[in-house]
């Protein structure tokens, strides 16, 4: 179980405005629930964009005038008869508050209110609806959260992350009806553990070279159609000399077969690839490339840990115990560099 002030930090590095000044008192706050954590940051993010102004968007219009406005709809105009009323159907945009991003956050505030957060919380986001009177709420089953930002937009990237991850883990019923409390299910602590340890590694790590970074296939003819994308969880390099890591978050970090576990099998079938393939890229150059597997540490009695040697390579398992002291978890993080970079 990892400790609701821990999710904090992750989620600090991994949205790099929350170490803004408008935030920081979030650290010093108490927190018995995901929910109310969550709920928290969004008041405090939506506080700061109302400050900045919300965001407006052209939103396209069509209805009855008795003024001309835009364009005229003759068709329309005729079907519904509205020259009689001495109107007609004009079609036109206008510069609206009642945006996309707009309404996903309203509907979001007041998904919270329906759920056991702190009355201070509710009351906050009550004061916060007052500024979204004309905004239309949205049923969050039917946004496509694949959306893209700009520059005019990007305050609202991590608002609506934070509104992603509250819709996916407040809309759970029950049989019964009732609703779970929010939770972070293994597939979103999967994404938040890969994103925080690599934005860690971007933090402190200035002088090295960290990022998501795709390995190329080495093939002999130059073919490769069909091939999939090797993408990595995080590359970490200093002149000829790598680390690639791949962030694990299982419920379960080893697989078991006749009382015997072992390291998953998928798992190291897919970090030999990457560093084979990445050694290659040196070709006859001095070079040094290495895999490490790192996972988040569980509550079982076995963890996956090793060091092996691969056809002239370092393979290591390793296991990160996030339910422990923020401070000591960038130890551990630390002594990974230290141990491949001195």
């Amino acid at each position: 179980m990892i400790p609701i002030k821990n999710i904090y930090y992750m989620l600090s590095y991994s949205f790099q405005l929350l170490n803004e000044e408008g935030y920081k008192n979030i650290a010093t706050e108490e927190f018995e629930t995901t929910a109310d954590l969550l709920s928290s940051i969004l008041v405090k993010g939506v506080t700061l964009q109302i400050k900045k102004g919300l965001g407006r968007e052209y939103i396209s219009t069509k209805e009855p005038l008795s003024t001309l406005r835009g364009k005229i709809d003759i068709t329309e105009s005729i079907k519904t008869k509205s020259l009689l009323k001495q109107q007609l159907i004009c079609t036109y945009d206008e510069f609206s508050l009642n945006g996309l991003y707009n309404k996903i956050i309203k509907s979001t505030f007041e998904l919270l209110l329906k759920f056991d957060i702190s009355k201070q919380r509710k009351k906050e986001i009550k004061r916060l609806l007052v500024y979204f009177v004309d905004v239309d709420t949205i049923d969050l089953n039917s946004v496509d959260w694949k959306m893209r930002f700009n520059r005019n937009n990007q305050t609202y990237k991590m608002l609506i992350s934070i509104c992603y991850l509250i819709y996916n883990g407040l809309l759970q019923t029950q049989n019964d009806g009732t609703f779970n409390t929010m939770e972070f299910n293994e597939k979103h602590m999967a994404k938040l553990y890969e994103k925080f340890i690599l934005e860690y590694y971007k933090k402190h790590y200035s002088y090295l070279d960290v990022s998501a970074k795709q390995i190329p296939w080495s093939v002999d003819d130059g073919y490769i159609t069909m091939l999939p994308i090797m993408q990595s969880d995080i590359c970490i390099q200093k002149e000829n000399k790598v680390l690639i890591i791949d962030a694990k978050y299982y419920n379960h970090n080893t697989q078991s077969q006749y009382d015997v576990n072992t390291i998953h099998s998928q798992n190291l079938y897919q970090i030999f690839t990457y560093v084979k393939n990445k050694d290659s890229s040196f070709k006859d150059n001095n070079h040094e490339v290495s895999g490490m597997l790192l996972y988040a540490k569980t509550d079982d009695g076995i963890q996956p840990s090793g060091s092996y040697q691969m056809s002239g390579n370092k393979i290591s398992c390793n296991t990160l115990d996030l339910n422990v002291d923020f401070e000591i978890i960038k130890q551990q993080l630390d002594n990974i560099i230290n141990s491949h970079f001195n």
